[in-house]
């Protein structure tokens, strides 16, 4: 991992520089709900890949952070909104947006957020970089609203499942990778590889998410501990566990998510069972497998320092532990 180490240590400064300047323009009615989400940490892996697919490829100019950081300026955005939305206390370790600076105000950060990013990318005046933004905001809606809905009457499907977490999370690391692709002038068939990688990197980035919701206390994650499951969410360690259970004991479990009706003992009793079964680890096995999808979609791609970090970065999407 020296690599992948060495090249965010290089890069994440002049992006975090730039995050902050784009922030500090925001209305001062915003501008402190921007910063605090945006100033909270983050892997900033959004505008990384686009990066690293851009320089993959070829590119060699050094404007490539209005359309890298568009994408983590989405990210922020879609954190606001759930944020709010999950009613969460907290984010990254620290007090959620809205507790912190009020609800009307963080709504319309992520908006201001939302429209900034689009904005950044349109400056290139490249119009297939400004249509990928676009259909990454529009796929990443789709995905949080589908989420919503199942969670009204949550059930053992894992189909839906898969495409939620492709819509709310893969979509917007997919359009990172085409993005740097596009930036680049890459071939249909470069730019389609690269989403790819994007999609089952992101897949495999929500599921290692969703095990770490079980599997790591707040200190590590910077979330509540089963704050997907006092949240009424059904995640992959949660139906692997339903699907071993019994059936009355699963209806009663899916009923008290629909209500949110969980007592705290409940809720750590489900911990204990997704902690014995092992159904985390198993969802970090599912993870493993879109894993080496992405690592196969760099095949066709020239070797260098690039694709190697990109190779390392899929492979730490498994060990991360926050």
């Amino acid at each position: 991992m020296e690599e992948l180490l060495r090249y965010f240590q290089r890069e994440l400064p002049g992006i975090n520089d730039f995050l902050d300047e784009e922030a500090n323009q925001l209305n001062g009615l915003v501008r402190d709900v921007a910063k605090h989400i945006i100033g909270s940490g983050g892997k900033r892996i959004r505008p990384l890949l686009t990066l690293l697919f851009a320089r993959a490829l070829g590119y060699g100019k050094d404007d490539y952070y209005d359309i890298a950081c568009s994408l983590e300026l989405l990210h922020s955005a879609t954190l606001l909104h759930d944020d709010y939305l999950d009613d969460a206390e907290l984010r990254r370790g620290r007090p959620a947006a809205h507790l912190v600076f009020g609800r009307t105000e963080t709504i319309l950060a992520g908006d201001a957020l939302l429209a900034l990013a689009n904005e950044m990318g349109a400056r290139y005046g490249n119009a297939k970089l400004s249509w990928l933004l676009a259909k990454g905001i529009k796929e990443t809606a789709v995905g949080e609203i589908e989420e919503i809905v199942f969670s009204k009457n949550p059930s053992l499907d894992r189909e839906t499942y898969m495409e939620i977490i492709i819509g709310k999370t893969a979509r917007l690391i997919e359009c990172a990778c085409r993005c740097g692709a596009a930036l680049a002038g890459s071939t249909p068939e470069q730019e389609d590889a690269a989403g790819e990688f994007g999609l089952n990197l992101g897949i495999a980035f929500q599921l290692v998410d969703d095990a770490l919701d079980y599997a790591s206390p707040t200190s590590e994650t910077g979330k509540p501990e089963g704050g997907d499951l006092k949240e009424g969410k059904v995640t992959l360690p949660l139906i692997l566990l339903m699907e071993e259970g019994d059936a009355a004991g699963c209806e009663a479990l899916l009923e008290a998510l629909k209500e949110k009706s969980l007592t705290d003992a409940q809720c750590q009793d489900v911990l204990a069972q997704v902690r014995e079964g092992r159904y985390s680890e198993k969802t970090r096995e599912e993870a493993a497998a879109y894993v080496e999808k992405a690592k196969a979609c760099l095949d066709g791609f020239e070797p260098g320092e690039e694709i190697t970090v990109l190779k390392q970065a899929a492979d730490f999407v498994l060990t991360r532990t926050k």
